[in-house]
């Protein structure tokens, strides 16, 4: 089941609320989210669930372990171990077993059949969420969990179950057994659920159609000008489907009191490849900066070598195949020679900086997009007009044409111009008293718009893809 879904927009997600709201005691609301969330994630991958349970199983156990040989260093560091080798074993199997088999059959010539799974929903983010926490109560900065009711909770939680964000269990754990649901709270979810829908609907599937219609079928009669426009559409779809679905993650952890952290920070106005990855996927970042980069010696030794394995990690996460490792590894270059030496240059030629970090992310993009390594070349080679195909094609600038509006609402969401009406409000609240009356019609009514607009676009639609769903 997806967000951007009638079954959940007008089904499971209203049940849901319900049966939350009817409840008094925390506890059973508690019991009431666990129930759902395990349903939501059995509805698409019934078959799955028992791995994702006893996964959570194995890293409950081991920080009670952690915890019970607090004074006990070998002991500790043992389960610690045990917790992660468990844990990336389990990812490593579903994940990259077909790849290694592949890559086997090409380079040996063998003819070994793939394995008969396929990968888990989510088993990314879960599983790094799950050892946050044993890392964590190892390093003394949360208190373990003794309730493998309420870890199972924490981990399967439906707002972030499938994409996202990567949420810490200290960031929640205290929100687990005491938090409340405001009626700001709740509105301030909806409008942040609502955004999100719309980000999802209007804009990615959009952005998406044209993706495909540039540069996903057969490239011999793409022209440069296509090459560049399916790459730029590919960014916007990329961006608005996955920053759509971390809004409406943490939109609907307000409607459950819970807050969680930001994921995306409008990414695309970045100056510098660096500050793009401070923006970008922002859980996913922090998460190998805190548990990889600066464990293996961050800045203070071997720093390009800690950045080389990050990033090769970083593009592996991502999927089981060489153009997600190239990503990571072109990243990871000029990264490298930003923290080296080009920072400094950077920063001294402004509207140029955010020119050179848009061409570097689009570059990056069709590492990202192409698995196929010869469309892949032949892809640079028609952006860079080495291939003898045409600058333009007739259709090019008709397409462009017959959606310049698209084009300019999509670059507006792009950037933070949503502060402005926000701003505006709160003046209003500060200079009236009937400020924060209006603040709060207006806001429904904006959502409501959204909602009937989404809706409107997912009856009979037959595009509704979600990107990340497949890391």
């Amino acid at each position: 089941m997806v967000f951007s879904s009638l079954n959940f927009l007008y089904l499971f997600l209203p049940v849901c609320l319900l049966l939350y709201f009817i409840i008094p005691k925390l506890k059973y609301k508690n019991i009431v989210l666990l129930i759902m969330s395990l349903l939501f994630y059995a509805w698409g991958e019934p078959k799955w669930i028992i791995v994702m349970i006893l996964m959570a199983f194995v890293d409950y156990f081991a920080g009670l372990m952690i915890a019970k040989n607090a004074d006990n260093r070998r002991r500790k560091k043992f389960w610690l171990v045990f917790s992660v080798v468990v844990s990336v074993a389990a990812l490593g199997i579903f994940k990259y077993t077909g790849f290694v088999i592949d890559n086997i059959n090409a380079v040996f010539g063998s003819s070994i059949a793939d394995p008969p799974f396929v990968l888990p929903i989510g088993i990314s983010f879960y599983t790094f969420q799950a050892l946050s926490y044993t890392i964590d109560v190892y390093r003394g900065k949360t208190q373990v969990q003794l309730s493998y009711y309420k870890f199972l909770l924490y981990v399967s939680m439906f707002p972030q179950l499938i994409a996202g964000p990567i949420v810490r269990y200290a960031d929640v754990a205290a929100q687990i057994d005491d938090r409340r649901t405001t009626l700001p709270g709740f509105l301030t979810g909806i409008n942040r659920f609502s955004i999100g829908l719309a980000k999802k609907v209007l804009l990615a599937n959009i952005a998406g159609q044209l993706v495909t219609g540039f540069i996903g079928g057969d490239l011999a009669n793409t022209s440069v000008l296509g090459a560049w426009a399916g790459i730029f559409f590919y960014a916007l779809q990329i961006y608005f489907d996955f920053s759509g679905y971390s809004d409406m993650a943490i939109g609907l952890g307000k409607m459950f009191g819970f807050d969680y952290l930001e994921n995306f920070n409008y990414p695309y106005i970045s100056k510098s490849i660096t500050e793009f990855w401070r923006r970008w996927h922002m859980s996913l970042s922090t998460f190998f900066r805190d548990y990889v980069y600066i464990p293996l010696g961050g800045n203070r030794k071997h720093m390009v070598l800690n950045m080389l394995i990050v990033w090769a990690l970083t593009g592996l996460w991502h999927g089981a195949n060489w153009n997600f490792l190239l990503w990571g590894l072109y990243y990871f270059v000029f990264l490298t020679i930003e923290k080296l030496f080009l920072g400094k240059y950077i920063e001294k030629v402004p509207i140029l900086r955010n020119l050179y970090a848009l061409f570097i992310i689009l570059i990056g993009w069709v590492f990202f997009y192409f698995e196929d390594m010869g469309r892949m070349g032949e892809m640079f080679s028609i952006m860079f007009g080495f291939s003898g195909h045409m600058g333009t094609a007739p259709t090019d600038t008709t397409i462009l044409m017959n959606h310049l509006l698209f084009i300019i609402l999509a670059v507006i969401a792009c950037i933070p111009v949503r502060n402005i009406p926000v701003n505006g409000f709160q003046a209003l609240s500060r200079r009236t008293s009937a400020g924060d009356t209006v603040r709060v019609v207006v806001t429904i009514i904006f959502d409501l718009c959204l909602l009937f607009l989404s809706t409107a676009s997912l009856v009979g639609a037959s595009y509704n893809p979600f990107l990340y769903f497949r890391f």
